[in-house]
């Protein structure tokens, strides 16, 4: 067992030794350790990601939780990259996403074509979906109610310190109907002390980035794209993306001014809705 700085994924591989753990075994922590013949801190540093098991422990760990050899091989070839500072994952591949957002104090992330999915309204993500015709169709409702699922984090007591910039290339996107579309201006209205338009003239920005900020571990910098998920805990890379958000910081509308352009938005479609064939309430 060899300790390492942990990453995002090796906190989502050791929480899915925990739940292995907790439905396959009778065993809380301390009685798997003694099953094994392990100090107890060693199943709790596995579960949570602190350190790297070796093969051995990972292939002792998983027949006491009654997996075969096939299980083992498929989460053995995992758990190989699990420490990497770099890794990408598929797009619909969501539990260290969400649990990244779940334990992070403080989030800053950088859209440029869309809305953050955190504070997307459920028809707007729909027609994201709908329209990047990547989806297929039976799994559509899947991912909007799973991104829905993930905006609880906003509604906790506790919920991490966030500030959105969003490009207004994002706020002119002519997606859905007038009324999705006022729906969605209206809910970022809603959150304007956490959220900064950034003006369409800024166009040094060329993609869309976050950066996850976390009590007791590394930041990371994630990326996202219709092809794959990137996070990056390289200290390069934060440097770079904390240099983005100073950037962002100087030339972002701020408060005030990011309300006012988004009443701008809701002002121009309720002009509009008296034009034949618009839809708007």
């Amino acid at each position: 067992m060899t300790a390492i700085i942990s990453t995002p994924y090796s906190r989502d591989l050791g929480d899915e030794l925990r739940r292995l753990r907790e439905t396959c075994t009778q065993f809380h922590g301390r009685a798997m350790a003694v099953q094994l013949g392990w100090d107890p801190s060693k199943v709790s540093d596995i579960e949570l990601g602190k350190v790297r098991a070796s093969e051995i422990d990972l292939v002792q760990y998983l027949t006491s939780c009654g997996k075969d050899i096939d299980f083992i091989d498929a989460f053995r070839g995992r758990y190989y990259n699990a420490f990497d500072l770099f890794f990408a994952q598929l797009p619909d591949d969501l539990r260290t996403l969400a649990m990244a957002e779940a334990i992070a104090t403080k989030i800053i992330s950088l859209d440029i074509m869309t809305v953050p999915g955190l504070v997307q309204v459920e028809d707007y993500a729909r027609e994201l979906f709908v329209d990047s015709h990547i989806e297929a169709p039976e799994d559509i409702e899947k991912f909007v109610q799973a991104r829905m699922e993930r905006q609880a984090i906003m509604r906790r007591p506790s919920r991490p310190e966030c500030l959105f910039y969003v490009h207004e290339l994002a706020l002119r996107m002519q997606l859905g109907s007038a009324a999705v579309r006022e729906d969605q201006y209206l809910r970022l209205l809603f959150n304007t002390h956490i959220l900064r338009v950034v003006p369409a003239h800024i166009t040094a920005f060329r993609s869309p980035c976050v950066l996850y900020e976390f009590e007791k571990a590394s930041p990371v910098v994630y990326c996202e794209t219709d092809m794959a998920k990137v996070f990056a805990q390289d200290k390069t890379a934060v440097a770079r993306a904390r240099r983005l958000f100073q950037r962002l910081d100087a030339v972002a509308l701020d408060e005030e001014q990011s309300r006012s352009k988004l009443m701008e938005y809701v002002s121009g479609l309720r002009e509009d809705s008296d034009v034949p064939g618009t839809d708007l309430a």
